[in-house]
């Protein structure tokens, strides 16, 4: 069972999700800390593959508020903690056009340990967005009439 401390709201909305990893992250202290209280955001947040190891780049992790002059930079670029397999075939399926790879959430795992949600996506189109939202009316509409008890 895990935790979410941070989600990625809008990526479901934005990408078509086609695999899912779970990756270990490097933190400092106080960027746990602020973490556990829930001050972070990956909206903007992407995956890069530089020298062979995965980055976290654009995730914002507030300022821990106690933290003294040791405190981290919000937006520095964090290392994700996967092994080499996982690394290249990551890259293999990252590298073709049209697909990222983004996070997803970060969690707490069942060892307390914070870990990272990522996932192989494709970006969806206009039309796409639309249909996901008509589905989504729809199904409350449903949802709606079954609550009154309407039969139709």
């Amino acid at each position: 069972m895990s935790e979410d401390l941070v989600r990625n709201r809008k990526a479901l909305h934005a990408f078509h999700v086609l695999d899912t990893w779970e990756a270990g992250i490097a933190l400092v202290g106080t960027e746990v800390k602020a973490l556990r209280g829930g001050h972070g955001q990956l909206q903007d947040a992407y995956v890069d593959a530089t020298g062979g190891e995965l980055w976290l780049k654009q995730a914002n992790i507030s300022p821990y508020q106690f933290g003294t002059y040791a405190n981290h930079d919000p937006l520095r670029p964090r290392k994700l903690l996967l092994h080499r397999a996982e690394i290249h075939k990551i890259t293999a399926k990252a590298e073709r056009k049209g697909f990222t790879v983004i996070p997803l959430a970060i969690y707490l795992d069942a060892r307390g340990k914070i870990k990272v949600r990522i996932a192989l996506a494709e970006g969806k189109t206009m039309g796409d967005k639309r249909d996901a939202l008509r589905e989504r009316e729809q199904q409350r509409e449903m949802d709606r009439g079954r609550k009154s008890g309407w039969e139709g």
